[in-house]
């Protein structure tokens, strides 16, 4: 490993995605300042998925190196573990910012150019989430996205719900950082420091089985709450339908991608460094399964909760909203089971979800800002009739639903299958039978929506005509989709190529 004792000069190339980010952000905002009005800020736009591209770039440069790369004394990490997640957030943000080009509307967004570049600091602080091995840096990139999302939740300052929302937001999110750091607070005070592999090994010591084991207790359940507000898993999930519903919504789409994403790689990091080693094979340890048992009980709550309620949903936001709850709950589910040398419980299937949960969501969201468009609200009837208005949006739709609803053969179906073997092989079979439970629930309300758009008539009757980047943003999360099913193995075999779980974390 590549240890260095400060941030030289040379390293600085290390952190080229970061940088491009940093750099771009602050170019846009002066441009955004002197550029004359005539001048439409969608060009902003287009700098920006320039941004994110040549970001994006750098990760892929650096995408299997043979060894973790540490800067600023171990506190940030450059390895492959951080990279896939990078281009993840990098991809969910460049596909967001996109689709979004062309539908923004002077009288409800007057600043069109910080909608732009605000999402550049925003995925620039989940991506250093994803390489911290450090808890002050992990909270350094938390505050990064968290304060930024707050400001792009609340930039329709004129509409009702976006106040409501982005508020709700604001006072739960700060609750959560405080809980976050009250049991960061408790590890570096067992053990001195705030390095994740010198808190590990500090733990796995008999003096701290010994005299410190409610302490230990303590932050993992604060850092379970905390977490689980980030990815909005039930029960901390009550800012969620609010705050989706009240942002524009690529903002929402970037909350239920790009910032849950982060907020899962930072909870794979965290808990599997520091708890999982303490529960694995030791009597001493202080962390036993009944910790991670009550992680396996916020998963099932969160699939529970979020498809019961999205039952009763009339708004495709709200419905969303409870969506991504429930799929918080999937994704905790391999965190919950831990980490072992079985093939369907490691960290490559747990990213194939993620990949494919980010095209089926984007896609969704492509999809409603195209009914938003045309009906000028995103309450689930605007979707009636949509397959006699715009046939080719409704059929790309329809597979993007299918992939959400895990029907063979599609990405949402294989990632879902690779967590619910992963449970079954680590014996959590009432787990996986919640999984199985809950996704047959899903199917009411997914299929709800097709229902809407081949069976229902709307009251509308002119064709939608999606703008030009609406529409491959569309088709290309649907055909993303579709392909992760074909041929889900050769994205496993590559990521289990680049990436070794016991070298990166």
């Amino acid at each position: 490993m590549d240890s260095l004792n400060g941030l030289k000069l040379d390293d600085l190339s290390y952190l080229a995605p970061e940088l491009t980010l940093v750099l771009s952000a602050v170019i846009l905002s002066l441009l955004d300042l002197f550029l004359p009005q005539r001048i439409k800020r969608s060009l902003l736009g287009w700098l920006t998925v320039l941004a994110v591209a040549v970001s994006a770039f750098f990760v892929t440069w650096r995408l299997g190196t043979d060894e973790p790369i540490s800067l600023l004394h171990d506190s940030y990490r450059i390895d492959d573990f951080a990279n896939l997640i990078k281009l993840v957030l990098l991809a969910g943000t460049g596909l967001i910012v996109f689709m979004s080009l062309g539908t923004v509307k002077e009288e409800e967004i007057q600043h069109e150019g910080e909608f732009y570049y605000l999402f550049l600091p925003a995925v620039l602080g989940g991506m250093i989430m994803a390489s911290s091995a450090d808890l002050i840096t992990l909270f350094v990139g938390l505050e990064t996205l968290s304060i930024t999302s707050y400001i792009m939740v609340g930039i329709r300052k004129k509409n009702p719900l976006a106040n409501e929302g982005s508020f709700k937001y604001l006072i739960q999110g700060g609750i959560s950082s405080a809980v976050i750091l009250y049991g960061m607070s408790f590890l570096y005070g067992t053990t001195g420091s705030t390095n994740l592999f010198e808190i590990r090994e500090a733990l796995n010591t008999p003096a701290a089985a010994d005299s410190f084991g409610p302490l230990i207790y303590m932050a993992f359940f604060l850092l379970l709450a905390g977490f689980g507000f980030k990815v909005a898993a039930a029960p901390f999930h009550t800012w969620a339908p609010d705050a989706y519903q009240g942002a524009p919504t690529p903002v929402t789409a970037f909350l239920a991608v790009v910032s849950k994403t982060a907020a899962f790689a930072i909870t794979f990091r965290v808990f599997m460094s520091v708890f999982y080693s303490l529960m694995e094979g030791s009597s001493r340890t202080p962390v036993g399964h009944d910790a991670f048992l009550a992680m396996a009980a916020v998963a099932a709550t969160a699939m529970i909760v979020g498809n019961t309620m999205a039952l009763k949903q009339n708004d495709l936001k709200r419905l969303m909203a409870y969506s991504g709850i429930a799929n918080a709950g999937y994704l905790l589910v391999p965190v919950a089971t831990g980490y072992s040398l079985v093939h369907y419980s490691t960290f490559e299937e747990m990213l194939f979800y993620l990949i494919a949960y980010l095209f089926m969501n984007v896609g969704a969201f492509a999809m409603i800002m195209i009914v938003e468009q045309s009906s000028g609200h995103t309450r689930l009837k605007g979707l009636a009739g949509l397959y006699y208005r715009a046939p080719w949006p409704a059929a790309a739709m329809v597979l993007i639903l299918l992939s959400l609803a895990g029907i063979p053969v599609t990405g949402g179906f294989f990632g879902k299958i690779f967590i619910m073997f992963g449970a079954i092989q680590n014996h959590q079979f009432w787990l996986a039978a919640v999984m199985i439970l809950t996704s047959v629930i899903s199917f009411y309300y997914y299929f709800g929506i097709i229902r809407q758009m081949f069976m229902r008539r709307g009251e509308e009757e002119e064709d939608i005509k999606p703008t030009l980047p609406l529409s491959i943003t569309l088709w290309l999360c649907a055909i993303a989709g579709v392909l992760m099913g074909f041929f889900p193995q050769f994205i496993i075999e590559w990521m289990g190529q680049v990436f070794s779980f016991m070298s990166d974390l």
